[in-house]
């Protein structure tokens, strides 16, 4: 592979910024060696920092499920659909947000599960993937088949983190059932028809939470996969997913949990989204107002692939970080959260993953990206 040497631009490394920066072999060169030869990329004033790295996204399923009701049964288009959005975000290193379980009467994840995995395992046998993927198995708690779905997957070579969720109404995310409902676009079914289904849920959650629980934490123990939380919302819940071993608090929703997870060494994920946007699209706590008080450490872009990039660019404003800081939640402490030790960061011995930035009226926009050194856009 032939070297390539960077110029002419703000090259963001573990040294601070410099003027040139080498790859070869698909990996960072010494930045104190000088290459004369190869070839030369003009930055032509640009960034160029290191690939994001994305441990929870839900846009796979975006593909898979383009328009409400309507599933798309090409799954290796789908896969693939959904890579080049990923890399076209900045993202060399994805973890692919899948569920497992469903409660309720809505079955549409359940149909897409194994049709979603099977063809990203297409796609990758086939060459055809642009950014790593991983698998990351969000477990639906409340839900009936959830260890019964998860067993046959554990031979996967690309399944890498599990998390524990619970989205039963009138608790953690939707604590609000008014936003529950609006999100579900449910405010026009009968009180008596919306207290059933409620009730339901709820006698489900009861049946099955606990005993999931401590069968997905016994398989994280037994395989060595790293586990996160949900939205947890107490100190209660955080001091109990803790003592699971979990040590990663995905998307705390109030101040007093993100405390509470902080106390207690857990990484702290929020959206990036919610950054973006400047506030929770479900009520909760604001990502900002963490970030003031040091409780953020990892930014996810969850359902939206181009917020990742443009939060870590505004978190030196609205939190008054350092861009170095900043881009760090979304490189190197998530890759290290989930032990991939030889990337998220420009530097030598490192994976060559790279992605060149241009600001373009103060929002950063994704020029080309490199992965192991390729250049993959």
């Amino acid at each position: 592979m032939e070297t390539q040497t960077f110029h002419n631009g703000r090259i963001l490394t573990d040294k601070g910024e410099l003027r040139e920066l080498s790859f070869t072999g698909g990996v960072v060169a010494d930045h104190g060696r000088r290459h004369n030869f190869g070839r030369t990329v003009d930055l032509e004033g640009d960034y160029l920092i290191p690939g994001l790295v994305e441990l929870h996204t839900d846009n796979l399923e975006k593909h898979f499920i383009p328009r409400t009701g309507v599933n798309w049964p090409i799954g290796l288009s789908s896969v693939v659909a959904h890579d080049v959005h990923m890399v076209g975000s900045g993202v060399t290193t994805v973890f692919d947000a899948v569920t497992v379980g469903e409660p309720g009467d809505k079955h549409m994840r359940k149909e897409l599960f194994h049709l979603s995995l099977d063809a990203l395992e297409e796609a990758d046998k086939a060459g055809l993937l642009r950014a790593d993927h991983y698998l990351h198995l969000r477990c639906e708690v409340a839900g009936d088949d959830v260890v019964e779905l998860v067993e046959p997957l554990l031979e996967r070579k690309n399944l890498r983190l599990f998390s524990i969720m619970d989205h039963t109404p009138g608790q953690r995310q939707w604590r609000d059932l008014e936003e529950y409902k609006r999100y579900s676009n449910l405010q026009h079914e009968p009180e008596d028809r919306f207290q059933e289904r409620i009730g339901g849920l709820r006698t489900m959650q009861e049946k099955n939470a606990r005993g999931n629980i401590r069968e997905i934490v016994e398989i994280c123990r037994k395989n060595g996969f790293p586990l996160a939380s949900h939205d947890d919302t107490t100190v209660e819940q955080v001091r109990e997913t803790a003592a699971l071993d979990t040590r990663i608090s995905e998307f705390p929703t109030t101040l007093e949990a993100a405390r509470e997870a902080g106390c207690l060494g857990m990484v702290i994920v929020m959206g990036a989204p919610n950054v973006v946007r400047g506030g929770s699209h479900s009520g909760n706590v604001a990502a900002v107002e963490l970030a003031c008080e040091g409780l953020l450490d990892i930014l996810s872009s969850d359902y939206m692939p181009a917020s990742l990039l443009h939060a870590a660019f505004l978190l030196p404003e609205l939190a008054g970080m350092t861009l170095a800081e900043a881009l760090r939640t979304v490189t190197l402490t998530p890759a290290a959260a989930v032990g991939l030790e030889d990337r998220g960061e420009l530097a030598p011995g490192k994976r060559a993953d790279a992605v060149r930035v241009k600001l373009v009226n103060g929002v950063p926009m994704v020029r080309s990206v490199w992965r192991e050194g390729m250049r993959v856009l």
